[in-house]
């Protein structure tokens, strides 16, 4: 379910009419998250690390009201749930798009995921069975401690979703840790979201 947001009574107006406007309306961010008891947990209970910090990283995003917003045809929508579109990997060194359901409870979420990556591990298609903009777009670089990251991305097709990538996850003065990026959409949100949204996420990845 979605909601149109009234643009005359958002404090936002300004902000996004004057970013709207621009070729490259996203901003990024990108810093490193402490992951060590995240990593331990879904360690000690055989979990998924990947889903495990996907699932917080969803948390995190839902909690924030401008991580729910997305544009469609110049009107600004706020999403009651977004979704996960990440990239999964595949063993002949391809990957596909994929599109899994939130839930709130980590096991549900996983639940519903399995037979969506066992899909797209099974297939040759690039593009999801299932789409929509109530997503977040996910990528993994497990080789790679990043700093920075760049998307591909085409200008002449609107886009309003939120891009968030998962780097290498190095051990810093005993922690483990792992780069983060957040790419957003300037028109909705600001660096006060995306520290928002990290202050979140490195609360969840604390919890045990």
């Amino acid at each position: 379910m979605r909601k149109e947001v009234n643009l005359d009574e958002w404090n936002r107006k300004d902000h996004f009419e004057f970013y709207s406007q621009f070729s490259e309306p996203f901003l990024g961010i990108t810093a490193k998250i402490d992951c060590s008891i995240a990593f331990n947990t879904s360690k000690s209970k055989s979990y998924s690390f990947f889903l495990y910090y996907l699932h917080k990283t969803l948390v995190a995003a839902n909690s924030i009201d401008n991580f729910r917003y997305r544009i469609d045809n110049g009107k600004v929508y706020e999403y009651d749930t977004i979704n996960a579109s990440p990239t999964i990997g595949r063993e002949n060194g391809t990957f596909g798009f994929s599109y899994l359901d939130y839930n709130s409870d980590f096991h549900k979420f996983c639940t519903l995921a399995a037979p969506r990556i066992k899909e797209v591990k099974a297939s040759n298609s690039l593009m999801p069975a299932l789409t929509g903009v109530d997503v977040i777009h996910f990528s993994s670089l497990p080789w790679v401690d990043f700093t920075s990251i760049s998307h591909a991305r085409h200008y002449d097709f609107q886009d309003s979703c939120p891009k968030i990538s998962f780097g290498k996850m190095i051990t810093v003065d005993a922690k483990q840790m792992m780069s983060v990026s957040v790419h957003v959409h300037h028109g909705l949100m600001d660096g006060l979201h995306v520290g928002l949204f990290f202050e979140k996420l490195q609360e969840l990845m604390l919890e045990s």
